[in-house]
């Protein structure tokens, strides 16, 4: 019999509490994963037969890019196939099951966040922190005002800060309604807390590392001052993986003139 976790303290409560909750894991069953041309874009295939959700639906991707970043994660699979490890595999599964049949409720969880953005709200104190929150955030709200039309205002505290209708309608109306790009800005919405920091790395205004951070300000700002908390790190590692798979579907999906300037300053 193996030993039974420690219960004492809240970490080791934690991880037993973890371990409990894990999913069965299924035996891998195939040899090869790859990606084949479809009628409705590009399928991944296990041993020559398609991936289905958990739904039942062929699980197609709408670029070659896309498809085969899903075919790497159930290659790189061992033994066991473990979902947790398959954050694109994951998000497609979301987007073909649920937000391309129901994509007005996912528009709209995505809408409530204009409401009580996180780049809205700032420190009283200390002046460290709110000069890191504002250049990190500062930018983001200059894009919503000078490619959004939407002029937000800022406030301190968790005090509720009422925003304009018009900025509120302007906001809405940048919210993507293709089926892959929305359900990556409502991913990105809910991991980060901001759908101004979604909607920016939706339009190439943020590339994913500096919409990660402006994520987590006030995070890094808490663990430099009183230190690393693992068990956060490891939680936030995971929505990191989470987060990069959203951002890819949504690099794939950019305005094409975008595209090309990140291509010509990155030459």
């Amino acid at each position: 019999m193996p030993d039974q976790p420690e219960t004492d303290s809240p970490v080791s409560a934690t991880e037993a509490a973890r371990r409990l909750s894990r999913p069965v894991l299924r035996r891998r069953f195939y040899a090869k994963a790859a990606t084949a041309r479809v009628a409705q874009g590009y399928a991944v295939e296990l041993d020559g037969k398609p991936v289905r959700t958990p739904a039942g639906r062929v699980l197609v991707a709408p670029t070659p890019a896309l498809a085969q970043a899903m075919a790497a994660e159930w290659e790189a699979q061992g033994e066991m196939i473990d979902p947790a490890t398959m954050p694109q595999t994951r998000l497609a599964n979301a987007v073909v099951d649920g937000v391309a049949l129901r994509p007005g409720p996912v528009a709209a969880e995505v809408e409530k966040y204009l409401a009580s953005d996180l780049v809205c709200y700032r420190a009283h104190a200390p002046q460290g922190l709110r000069d890191r929150q504002a250049a990190h955030w500062d930018p983001i709200l200059g894009w919503t005002r000078e490619a959004v039309g939407a002029h937000f205002a800022v406030g301190e505290g968790v005090v509720h800060v009422a925003q304009l209708e018009a900025a509120l309608a302007a906001a809405r109306a940048a919210i993507p309604t293709d089926s892959w790009r929305l359900g990556a800005v409502h991913a990105v919405t809910t991991l980060t807390g901001s759908a101004f920091i979604a909607l920016a790395l939706a339009r190439g205004a943020l590339e994913a590392e500096a919409a990660w951070q402006a994520a987590h300000v006030d995070e890094d700002w808490n663990m430099e001052q009183w230190g690393r908390d693992e068990l956060a790190l490891e939680r936030r590692a995971y929505r990191h993986a989470e987060f990069l798979a959203a951002a890819r579907v949504l690099s794939e999906f950019r305005p094409a003139e975008q595209s090309e300037s990140r291509d010509e300053h990155e030459a």
